[in-house]
C-alpha cells in the first residue's frame, strides 16, 4: 500500500491520471456497465439480437488494440473483457428466449394464444382457397 501510495504522489501518476490512458476506458465502462445492468433489471424481450453480437464485436476489436498500444492499456481491456463476456450473455438470452422455448416457459398462455392464431389463420386460409 505504501508503494502505491508513493507511485500516486509522484509525477508518473500524474500524467497517467491526466491522459487518455485513464480517461477513454474510464468513459467507456459505461457499456459494460450498462450491460451488466441490463442482465440483472431487463426482461429478454428488450434485448437487441443485432445489437449484442455487434458490440460484443467491438469490444474484441478494442481488446487486441488495448493489448498491442504501446504502453499496454490493461484498463481498456478490462474494460472490452467485461464488455465482450456481458454482450456474449445477454445474446444467450436472446436466443433462449426467442429460439429455445424460453419465451413458452416464461408466458405459456400468450404462447398458446399464438398457437390458437396461427391455427384459425391457417382454417381461415384453407377456407378462402
Amino acid at each position: 500500500m505504501a508503494t502505491f501510495l508513493n507511485w500516486a504522489k509522484s509525477p508518473a501518476a500524474r500524467q497517467y491520471f491526466f491522459s487518455t490512458h485513464f480517461w477513454g476506458p474510464v468513459a467507456n465502462w459505461g457499456l459494460p456497465l450498462a450491460a451488466l445492468a441490463d442482465i440483472a433489471n431487463k426482461d429478454e424481450e428488450t434485448i437487441s439480437g443485432v445489437m449484442s453480437p455487434t458490440l460484443a464485436g467491438y469490444s474484441l476489436i478494442f481488446m487486441r488494440f488495448a493489448w498491442r498500444v504501446q504502453p499496454r492499456n490493461y484498463l481498456l481491456f478490462a474494460c472490452h473483457l467485461t464488455n465482450a463476456a456481458a454482450q456474449t450473455v445477454q445474446e444467450g438470452r436472446f436466443i433462449n428466449y426467442w429460439y429455445m422455448g424460453g419465451r413458452e416457459k416464461k408466458h405459456p398462455i400468450a404462447a398458446g394464444v399464438d398457437d390458437a392464431k396461427d391455427k384459425a389463420k391457417e382454417v381461415v386460409d384453407k377456407v378462402k382457397a
